[in-house]
């Protein structure tokens, strides 16, 4: 797989926030079909860091109801794969530093 392929998007929440801050670690959206290895490179590929350790999560997409019917319609969100990924000492990820 490509790098461009593999990391989907970056996640910015609170808990991602505090997790690079604390930690210096970096939570992404990445393909279902994607391993810890092809992660791992794709990172390094991409924003030219060292990477010590990657961990992933399968997401569950959640229930939800359409009000437009008058909630008589279920439905699911999609699940979605996580990772985890934390930089060797000294690291980090520019882009994601000024926000």
């Amino acid at each position: 797989m490509e790098a461009y392929g593999i990391i989907r998007r970056i996640i910015m929440t609170e808990k991602s926030t505090l997790l690079r801050e604390a930690c210096g670690q970096y939570v992404f959206e990445v393909v279902a079909q994607a391993n810890k290895v092809e992660v791992s490179r794709a990172i390094e590929l991409l924003f030219k860091v060292k990477v010590d350790s990657v961990r992933l999560l399968n997401v569950r997409g959640k229930r939800v109801r359409i009000a437009k019917f008058g909630g008589r319609l279920h439905g699911r969100k999609r699940s979605w794969k996580k990772a985890i990924v934390k930089l060797s000492p000294g690291s980090k990820i520019e882009v994601m530093e000024g926000l």
